[in-house]
């Protein structure tokens, strides 16, 4: 009977383990220059660690006063279906500091959201 208790006790420790890990959670993001050559940022890429739902996740990107950056819809990588892109309607400005805000769905279900700054040097 405690051999029962034992690997019920494994399987639901891993059956949770699992649960756990299957949100998409944000792995890396970085910002694209204008391909006129411009040293200004254009576009701002995120990755997840999942694959993500396109029609229910989204970027939106403010200066620190909370007004909006003119951007277009994010995207999701036509290759990489665990990265999100955002175009700017126009460069980013330099020497300013930008907020990101992000949610997702991974393709399992899960919703995940967050947020963090950036500048631009």
């Amino acid at each position: 009977m405690r051999h029962f208790f034992r690997v019920s006790g494994v399987l639901i420790a891993a059956l949770f383990a699992q649960q756990a890990s299957a949100h998409a959670h944000l792995k890396s993001e970085y910002t694209t220059v204008n391909p006129a050559g411009s040293p200004y940022p254009q576009a701002l890429t995120i990755e997840f660690s999942e694959d993500v739902e396109p029609a229910f996740s989204g970027i939106e990107v403010t200066q620190m006063d909370n007004t909006p950056v003119p951007q277009l819809k994010a995207k999701r990588d036509a290759k990489q279906h665990n990265r999100l892109r955002v175009q700017f309607k126009q460069p980013l400005k330099r020497g300013e500091e930008y907020k990101v805000n992000w949610h997702v769905l991974s393709v399992d279900g899960h919703k995940t959201k967050g947020n963090y700054t950036f500048s631009v040097p």
